[in-house]
């Protein structure tokens, strides 16, 4: 009998909210206070379902960074993924995203994406093709708020990941407080 692995899966997060550049370089833009309170929101996420990720790119900008150590807090007493921060990321198109995860050791079932828009959307809805709930598909192809999330289930493996390549499971559009 053959046993099918379960699919991959892939979660692409929007940083959280941001503070205005002012005199800062937008890749120093720390999370505003909003931002702070979303990754409570993003953890709890994934923790109901979501996904825990094994492995988390995060982009080497400040915001994304901290995003992902605010999330991470969160989930205390979950296991600790590996982490690698890059700078390939940060203002990176879709296709230089597809080229980080293509990298990704096989091995690793679930992997967790902190990057920026519009990237982070493009990637998901190109992935998606047409696969997933309607509502869903439409808010990745207008593009995540901040702190938004797309979970997508991907049957083959990072390096071949394409147009139509996985499913749509989820979206996570944080509540405004």
């Amino acid at each position: 009998m053959t046993v099918t692995p379960p699919p991959r899966r892939l979660v692409l997060l929007r940083h959280a909210k941001a503070e205005h550049g002012g005199a800062l370089a937008d890749e120093l833009r720390p999370l505003s206070l909003e931002g702070r309170r979303q990754c409570a929101d993003v953890a709890a996420h994934l923790r109901s379902g979501a996904g825990l990720p094994e492995r988390v790119l995060v982009s080497s900008a400040v915001r994304t960074r901290q995003t992902w150590e605010l999330v991470r807090g969160a989930l205390a007493g979950e296991p600790v993924p590996e982490v690698e921060v890059t700078d390939r990321l940060y203002d990176a198109g879709p296709g230089e995203v597809l080229d980080v995860v293509a990298g990704v050791d096989e091995r690793i079932r679930t992997l967790l994406v902190v990057g920026h828009e519009p990237a982070v959307s493009a990637v998901a809805s190109y992935l998606a093709g047409a696969e997933g709930e309607a509502a869903h598909l439409g808010t990745v192809r207008a593009g995540l708020p901040t702190a938004g999330l797309a979970v997508l289930d991907v049957s083959g493996d990072w390096a071949s990941l394409g147009p139509g390549a996985a499913r749509l499971v989820d979206v996570l559009r944080p509540t405004p407080r």
